[in-house]
């Protein structure tokens, strides 16, 4: 079971930029307006700490959430999906007049039970 996953046309747009850009992360910081949507770094042009969490891996790149914005996520499953639209932030996909957001559903019970006794190992700090 995963927590997170991606349309095809989100990891189509995902792999034009590892192409252009090397190794990538996702961040999801809980900020208002486009702090709250996913955004996509170059690895290490964001500094990352406990307080942020990995929630996945999508197509290879890393998923993290701010640990406070993952409170009120905690009970879904996200989607990554893109659309057209430029958003007001430094993700990557910006330029090409794309931006991804973040598509949610509860987790059913099964998921939730399962991932609440994994939870060590899928979510780490």
């Amino acid at each position: 079971m995963e927590r997170i996953a991606i349309t095809d046309k989100a990891a189509k747009v995902l792999e034009q930029l590892k192409a252009k850009h090397g190794d990538l992360i996702f961040h999801q910081s809980g900020g208002c307006c486009d702090g709250s949507a996913p955004m996509v770094f170059e690895k290490g042009d964001l500094y990352l700490d406990e307080s942020d969490v990995l929630l996945g891996t999508l197509n290879d790149v890393n998923f993290y959430m701010n640990q406070d914005q993952f409170e009120y996520w905690k009970h879904t499953h996200l989607t990554v999906d893109v659309t057209e639209g430029r958003g007001a932030s430094f993700s990557l996909e910006i330029p090409l007049g794309l931006r991804f957001l973040i598509q949610s559903r509860l987790l059913t019970k099964e998921e939730e039970a399962f991932l609440i006794v994994n939870l060590k190992e899928d979510i780490s700090f």
